[in-house]
């Protein structure tokens, strides 16, 4: 996309964001802001796919479309819409009569209902939607404009929607390292607003040989290749919406299927060649509740730890994952323990990206991305001792501390992308220490832009043997100094700290005696 395309989107999204004031006016909630205006937006932005001729299947049904809308004022309008959206989520009208019976826009507007009480902000919904320039917005399809506003929501608010939404850079470069083909099946669990799909999906169609696919893998693609879980209803419509706007169709349920990865909807999943997800952060409220797999080889209620082995079990023989866990996943033991080991026991865990704090919805969350191929790098049928070495790229330490200030973005991101995209033997550790000022300094341009130094000194190799017998195969590895730290080694005895303290509490209160005798000669005179 062009500076001046994302530009246009970016302005358009503002807009589109600005609209939750009037919703703001009728007494909506700030978290429900994104889920009210999309049940208006899909709509209009099905009108203008077909308009442009972009969209043949799943339009909607006669007096469910914008036409259907734009042209009406007061209670009538309000009115309308109900009744609109009631069709849309039954395929009924209001005396039982069948109107349509499309599974997908069904599960699109799944219970869907308005919460807007006042026609005349309805109608400035419509108004304002109306004035967008959607043909400019339609050179880059409407799906990015719709996940661009899925991600100022993501950005805007502490709660909802910013809780799973991983960051658009970091998603694309999961995608670009894992190199997702036409004709591999394509799984998130944990689907959330289905970023990783969409993804992974616009990645392979700007492949050089999408274009020229057979009419049968082209149909394989947009009905087939790509499979989500989500839990959420009102989040599985947004991705629902998602999909269908960036052309991704699904099955009959659509390409997110709602339900629980860890109960029995998970466990039915085919395998995949790839799985790429951002599991939800915490422990199963309740114990176990919501954890129901009854083929988990270790049982926990550490959501992460369920989600990773039904991951690595759902792979085929020679699949690859990439999956973002926090830190604790890396090093709790019991139970975490025997699971990281199986992993690395049944796969191939080459890396792993120590990712930057500050990254997601809250500040001190601590992250990481694993990737892993099933069997090992030798015969992908292996299923024992698949792991002999790991690599570890540190993204953390020494990083700025990330947000609005300071956006995350791809540029973070290359210096380790170089290196991962060495042949695996190829890749060698660094020869030096990390200097971040020479670096700046004496940038030299080598490895696509890279400066190897950067990148090398974040990089560094541990066999399956230290894992085991050094760490006790815990995962959380780091070697370099935070710069902000400090060095106990260089403080001194505890004898020659005493002493110094001694002598500024000495220096302290020879200079309070001082104050305290000037402003008493003060009060004398």
């Amino acid at each position: 996309m062009s500076t001046s395309s994302k530009s246009n989107n970016s302005d358009i999204v503002q807009k589109l964001w600005n609209l939750c004031d009037v919703l703001r006016d009728d007494g909506i909630n700030y978290s429900d802001y994104v889920t009210e205006l999309v049940l208006l937006l899909f709509i209009k932005m099905v009108h203008e796919n077909t308009e442009a001729g972009l969209l043949n299947k799943h339009t909607l049904p006669d007096g469910c479309r914008w036409s259907d809308l734009s042209d009406k004022d007061g209670l009538n309008l309000l009115d309308d819409y109900k009744r609109m959206l009631l069709t849309l989520s039954t395929g009924k009208d209001s005396v039982g009569n069948t109107l349509h019976t499309d599974p997908l826009i069904l599960a699109i507007y799944a219970d869907a209902q308005t919460r807007l009480r006042e026609p005349r902000h309805l109608k400035q919904l419509i108004k304002s939607l109306d004035s967008i320039d959607w043909f400019s917005a339609q050179k880059d399809g409407l799906g990015d404009l719709y996940e661009g506003l899925l991600e100022k929501n993501a950005n805007e608010t502490k709660s909802g929607a910013g809780q799973y939404f991983t960051p658009r850079a970091l998603i694309d470069s999961m995608v670009r390292v894992i190199n997702p083909q036409a004709g591999e099946v394509i799984q998130d669990p944990a689907a959330g607003t289905a970023g990783f799909l969409i993804a992974a999906h616009e990645y392979i169609r700007k492949s050089e040989y999408y274009d020229d696919l057979p009419l049968k893998a082209y149909s394989f693609q947009k009905n087939h290749a790509f499979v989500g879980v989500e839990l959420v209803p009102s989040t599985r419509r947004l991705a629902l919406m998602n999909c269908l706007l960036h052309g991704m169709e699904g099955d009959d349920e659509g390409v997110v299927h709602l339900g629980n990865s860890l109960g029995q909807v998970g466990a039915a999943l085919p395998k995949a060649d790839i799985i790429l997800a951002n599991p939800p952060f915490g422990t199963s409220k309740g114990g176990d509740a919501s954890i129901t797999r009854d083929d988990l080889t270790y049982p926990t209620s550490n959501k992460q730890l369920a989600f990773l082995q039904h991951i690595y079990r759902n792979l085929k023989a020679g699949g690859r994952a990439a999956v973002v866990l926090p830190d604790n996943v890396l090093f709790e033991a019991g139970v975490g323990t025997s699971i990281r080991a199986d992993l690395m026991n049944k796969c191939n865990l080459h890396t792993i990206l120590r990712l930057p704090t500050g990254i997601f919805y809250a500040a001190g969350v601590k992250t990481n991305v694993l990737f892993f191929t099933k069997g090992s790098a030798k015969d992908k049928n292996q299923e024992e001792n698949c792991t002999t070495n790991t690599w570890v790229y540190d993204l953390r330490t020494n990083m700025p501390n990330f947000g609005k200030r300071t956006p995350f973005g791809e540029q973070h991101l290359t210096p380790f992308e170089a290196v991962y995209n060495l042949p695996l033997t190829e890749r060698k550790e660094g020869e030096w220490s990390f200097n971040a000022e020479e670096v700046e300094a004496e940038s030299t341009e080598v490895n696509k832009g890279v400066d190897p130094r950067l990148a090398h000194s974040r990089w560094r190799v541990f066999s399956r043997e230290f894992i085991r017998d050094s760490k006790g195969d815990s995962l959380d590895i780091s070697w370099l100094k935070d710069a902000n730290s400090v060095d106990t080694a260089t403080l001194g005895t505890p004898e020659e700290l005493a002493g110094e303290a001694m002598t500024e509490l000495k220096g302290a209160l020879a200079d309070l005696e001082a104050l305290v005798a000037s402003l008493a000669g003060g009060v004398k005179g």
